[in-house]
């Protein structure tokens, strides 16, 4: 099993015996555990055969007793006595804003409430303001909850339907020569903030003989349909997969059909139909005779339509096909153009790794540089950091800065922005940080003209350098704050304030569309992981997919600069500098 998997059984565990009433201490423990595994590098799998769970903080012989139940039969017996008091359902109204355990198990002892349509009907009559710990307004913001709760049910965040698609791939590629070219199609392959249903392509004779190997993967929860040249089944997660078994000869074809958006393959059929053709998911050929034109690959197709290749990330008709026909595609920035990471969290607030721990990662993956930008006082919450503790913190990174051999450490702070639009901590201690990220953590439901001035006012700021997660969104969970996005824009461009793509794939703020009007002004751009852990550093590659859709090129992208260059960019706003001498 994988360490997402007991993570989520443990978590489980844990709200339900919330819900149950158990003692604080108790269901934290499972909270604590599923926390600590979700973050793990290492295979808790393979610390169970070594005999080394208890070495892990928190991890005392019970809970190492659970784990260890769970790996060897795939479930939990505490886990499944709760599901047995209470519907399964109920963790489904765990997932809506405003809602905890206590509050739904509340609801459910008043109520016997356990499906988010019984939460919507007691709202809609009224029935929760009274009740203690709800209120009005909390009625209200459950009703939002559930209004995009029903509109994203089925989306899965992109890391989730990355990781399943890298796993089943594995799985079919383990059958060796019988199969080629096992691809990701869809949503996925064009890099879009959340997924559907999971497309899958590959190459293969014997369709049978795979077909059958296909669905005897473990991870699938029940067949839904085996045809001529494609399985569907749905995984544990309730993910749907399609994998189509295709020729060579249509392949190319296929990979194209399945991943441009509906409104990109309109417009390419409609090019295909004026020179007489018709393009489909298995060739480009033409309408009479249907002899043969194209379709091994993608590219000899967009070269028959009279187009340069166009990256996957950029088929959505925002004008990728005018600037193919006139050769005017931007060359994009690529992962491994990325030199550097600029925000990532220590146990100096709330990551789970130190400084040398993350700088060491970091290396690890090629990188120049890291900012270490830990959460200031105001979130108190992440355990953030007064001045006294900032000055600290900068004299321990220098300290390990020292050790790493030329990689550049550079001290920095995510520092709020308060609801008048001051910066959490003084200027003196600012000007010290060779990496000021600035972002909105609290008062996210202010009137859109009151945000936008508290986020202008914060601009005035000369030591504020990257504003992050600047519309504070969390896929699937919480919807954008709303604010004028071109007035910020354009402050910035005037200001030489860089805006962030925040990798972390429950955010990827600022999105594609905002992006794009970013570079239309040219502000630059700097994408960054947001890291709370080491293994969250890969999370890099999401946002350079983002940043792909937006049309960004190498030169928008500030941690694509060397590390000397990059700091003389960031501090082009103090005169003079004023951050510390660093070298």
């Amino acid at each position: 099993m994988e360490n997402r998997e007991i993570a989520k059984i443990l978590q489980e565990t844990a709200n339900l015996l919330e819900i149950d009433g158990a003692d604080i201490g108790r269901y934290r423990s499972y909270e604590k555990a599923a926390q600590l595994i979700e973050n793990l590098a290492d295979r808790i799998e393979d610390l169970a055969k070594a005999g080394t769970l208890t070495e892990l903080p928190g991890i005392g012989d019970r809970m190492a007793a659970h784990i260890q139940e769970i790996l060897q039969t795939g479930k939990y017996t505490l886990h499944r006595k709760l599901l047995k008091k209470y519907p399964h359902t109920i963790l489904e109204v765990l997932s809506l804003p405003s809602l905890g355990p206590k509050k739904t198990g509340l609801l459910w002892k008043r109520f016997k409430a356990a499906t988010v349509d019984d939460i919507e009907r007691l709202a809609r009559a009224a029935k929760l303001r009274d009740l203690p710990g709800f209120g009005e307004k909390s009625e209200q913001n459950i009703l939002k909850g559930i209004e995009m709760y029903k509109r994203q049910a089925g989306r899965f965040h992109i890391d989730e339907a990355d990781r399943e698609a890298e796993e089943l791939a594995a799985y079919i590629e383990a059958l060796g020569k019988t199969v080629r070219g096992v691809t990701p199609a869809g949503s996925l392959r064009r890099g879009k903030e959340t997924i559907g249903d999971l497309d899958l392509l590959l190459i293969s004779k014997e369709v049978e003989k795979v077909s059958d190997y296909i669905l005897k993967y473990p991870r699938i929860e029940q067949q839904l349909a085996r045809g001529e040249n494609k399985v569907s089944f749905k995984l544990g997660n309730a993910m749907q997969v399609d994998v189509r078994i295709l020729e060579e000869r249509s392949f190319g074809a296929a990979l194209q059909y399945f991943t441009g958006s509906k409104e990109h393959n309109i417009v390419l059929r409609g090019r295909a139909k004026e020179r007489g053709w018709k393009l489909s998911e298995y060739a480009l050929e033409t309408i009479k005779g249907s002899r043969f034109l194209a379709g091994r690959t993608e590219a000899e197709i967009y070269e028959k339509l009279g187009l340069t290749y166009i990256e996957p990330e950029l088929r959505e008709n925002t004008g990728e096909i005018e600037a193919a026909e006139k050769g005017e595609l931007p060359r994009l920035v690529e992962l491994r153009d990325i030199r550097g990471d600029l925000q990532m969290h220590t146990t100096a607030s709330d990551g789970k790794n130190s400084i040398e721990e993350m700088a060491r990662a970091a290396k690890k993956l090629g990188y120049e540089y890291i900012a270490l930008t830990d959460h200031s006082k105001a979130v108190t919450v992440a355990n953030g950091m007064d001045e006294k503790r900032t000055i600290e913190q900068i004299g321990k990174i220098r300290q390990v800065e020292q050790r790493m051999d030329g990689f550049w450490l550079l001290a920095g702070i995510e520092v709020d922005i308060l609801k008048d639009g001051r910066l959490d901590l003084d200027d003196e201690v600012l000007a010290q940080l060779d990496v000021v990220v600035a972002s909105v953590h609290s008062y996210m439901n202010l009137e859109p003209a009151a945000m936008t001035d508290r986020i202008l006012r914060a601009f005035e700021n000369p030591n504020l350098m990257i504003l992050a997660h600047p519309t504070g969104r969390l896929l699937l969970r919480r919807d954008p704050f709303l604010f004028d996005i071109e007035r910020v824009l354009d402050d910035a461009a005037r200001r030489g304030i860089a805006v962030e793509c925040n990798a972390y794939p429950d955010r990827l703020d600022l999105k594609d569309v905002h992006l794009r009007m970013a570079k239309e002004r040219g502000v630059k751009v700097v994408i960054s992981t947001d890291s709370h852990s080491t293994t969250h550093l890969p999370f890099m590659k999401y946002g350079v997919l983002i940043a792909r859709r937006a049309w960004l090129e190498k030169r928008d992208v500030l941690n694509t600069l060397p590390a000397e260059e990059l700091f003389k960019m960031l501090h082009r706003r103090r005169t003079p500098v004023k951050a510390a001498h660093r070298r």
